[in-house]
């Protein structure tokens, strides 16, 4: 088996993260914050120490560090949160719709609009863009750090000094950039979303939501934390009042490995490293006929992408070829990747795409492999 679907969640995790969560399963057992005793005392120490590790990496306070269950309720959490009758949000025509269904929903609730602006490779332009899509009572930007089908990333650091004139919120969801892009709160951005199954080689079922305070947030579910639990009103305070109810603590203590795994070899030399990769399968893959690249990652343009690659067979929809790499040890995921806006944007909205997307612990080799397989399977198909 070679893994190559990492835009979907990291496989495998670095070791570190396999054992702590075992353990996390024996020896922080208790429910953290819920009692006074030895075990539930040694569990939130472990569930601080993760917050720690995490708000270190993206530059926030350990307060204003978030846990949730994955990305997605990270977004809920922040387009739901700053959402008020008749508001305004803009977005980008490569979002997921992790972010684009939650600004529906709340479009809808308030009675509001949505404008979409055009993401380019030229920052400027799409900087020009975006600040054309404001309006008087825009309460938010929500915007990927990267997409997750043709990789195209966003002006992260212009955008936010885009909404910091404007005194608008920045909600990015990095759900494709956290662990490999550098993004922390230093860039300008007001609350990141990431996931922790991915580029930060945590468990499924893990998330973050980070905020520098500086726009409050509304909640969307309310219930037990621990704290103030004398009052029938949600705290207003962080983290507790974004995590109500139990944590996913083992989850939680083996993302922070994750995380330090991340920072020992940092953001930065995984990019590179992943990057190559993308590389290296884009030179070959062009040269092949019968493959379509939908986006190609070369040394001239490396800065503008996130290690991910769209394909195809030129003769096969998506989800065919990838079965068929699959049956041939390569496991990819085809179709949509529930980013419809991207699709329409490259002209495969209709099939969908396969996706290449690496990982810290991919090879050359098991791109070579690839490689092959590919000139083989085209003749077949």
């Amino acid at each position: 088996m070679i893994y190559l679907d990492n835009a979907a969640t990291t496989y495998p995790k670095p070791r570190e993260v396999y054992r702590k969560w075992q353990a996390a399963m024996s020896v922080y057992g208790a429910n953290p914050g819920r009692s006074g005793h030895e075990f539930s005392i040694k569990t939130a120490e472990a569930v601080f120490e993760s917050r720690e590790i995490c708000a270190e990496l993206f530059g926030a306070a350990v307060e204003n560090t978030i846990f949730t269950l994955n990305c997605t309720h990270a977004l809920n959490f922040a387009i739901k949160g700053v959402a008020r009758r008749g508001c305004h949000f803009v977005t980008s025509d490569m979002e997921h719709n992790a972010a684009i269904r939650p600004v529906y929903a709340a479009v809808k609730a308030t009675g509001g609009s949505c404008t979409m602006f055009e993401v380019t490779e030229d920052a400027a332009q799409t900087v020009k863009n975006a600040e054309r899509a404001f309006r008087p009572n825009t309460v938010a930007l929500v915007c990927t750090a990267a997409s997750n089908v043709i990789g195209l990333r966003t002006p992260v650091r212009e955008l936010a000094a885009l909404c910091k004139r404007r005194g608008v919120c920045f909600i990015l969801d990095a759900a494709q950039g956290a662990g490999v892009l550098p993004i922390t709160l230093a860039d300008g951005v007001n609350i990141i979303c990431a996931a922790g199954h991915k580029g930060l080689y945590g468990p499924m079922g893990t998330g973050l939501l980070i905020t520098d305070g500086k726009f409050p947030l509304s909640t969307i579910i309310e219930g037990g934390t621990g704290s103030a639990s004398e009052s029938v009103l949600q705290p207003d305070f962080t983290p507790d009042r974004f995590e109500s109810g139990t944590i996913n603590a083992a989850g939680v203590v083996a993302l922070g490995e994750g995380v330090r795994f991340v920072k020992r070899r940092t953001p930065e030399a995984i990019l590179e490293h992943e990057l190559a990769l993308c590389e290296r399968f884009c030179a070959a893959a062009d040269k092949l006929d019968g493959i379509v690249l939908y986006n190609k990652i070369t040394p001239q343009n490396r800065g503008k992408y996130a290690p991910v690659v769209s394909f195809n067979f030129e003769s096969l929809p998506s989800e065919e070829g990838a079965r068929l790499l699959s049956e041939n040890g390569f496991y990819m995921r085809g179709g949509l990747h529930c980013a419809p806006l991207a699709h329409k944007k490259i002209g495969t909205i209709i099939g969908g795409t396969i996706r290449f997307s690496p990982s810290a612990f991919n090879t050359a080799r098991e791109v070579d492999l690839l490689i092959v397989t590919l000139k083989k399977l085209r003749y077949n198909t």
